[in-house]
């Protein structure tokens, strides 16, 4: 099989995240990565840019280390209620998703958030509590209560 050498210019869950430089199989990098312009092909002058974007990089995260564990506290002693049309018996017409979850943490007085940081533990499907996961940092992430309420 062959494998080709690439560059990743966003985060992409399981292979790495901006600027780091990975090696996957011929077809992921032609059908999805690249088409998606989530990876570019590695090349002497790219590793190059590459490297200094990674040093600046390395200087931001120290200082937003300290800012994502404050923001996984607020986080955590947040109350965040998620409308959604229900059914007889708790069931959803459709399910939750990570978009349904950034707006309600808005609506809560929370932070922003990306929707591509929040991870929904599997379908939400029924009304009452869960629990979601978000990424706030490489190094850090918060566990979310949520409630989804009929409405």
């Amino acid at each position: 099989m062959s494998t080709q050498k690439l560059i990743l210019t966003q985060e992409v869950t399981g292979l790495g995240s901006s600027g780091d430089t990975v090696e996957v199989k011929g077809g992921y990098a032609r059908n999805y990565l690249l088409p998606r312009g989530l990876a570019i092909v590695a090349t002497r002058g790219a590793e190059k840019q590459v490297e200094s974007l990674r040093r600046a990089r390395a200087a931001r995260e120290v200082r937003s280390l300290e800012e994502a564990q404050s923001v996984a506290g607020r986080l955590g002693g947040l109350t965040v209620r998620v409308p959604a049309r229900a059914g007889e018996g708790g069931r959803l017409f459709g399910r939750v998703t990570t978009a349904d979850v950034v707006n309600a943490v808005t609506a809560a007085g929370g932070p922003e958030l990306d929707r591509r940081r929040v991870e929904l533990p599997s379908s939400i499907k029924t009304t009452g509590r869960h629990t979601v996961t978000v990424r706030v940092h490489p190094e850090v992430t918060a566990e979310l209560p949520i409630e989804v309420v009929a409405g």
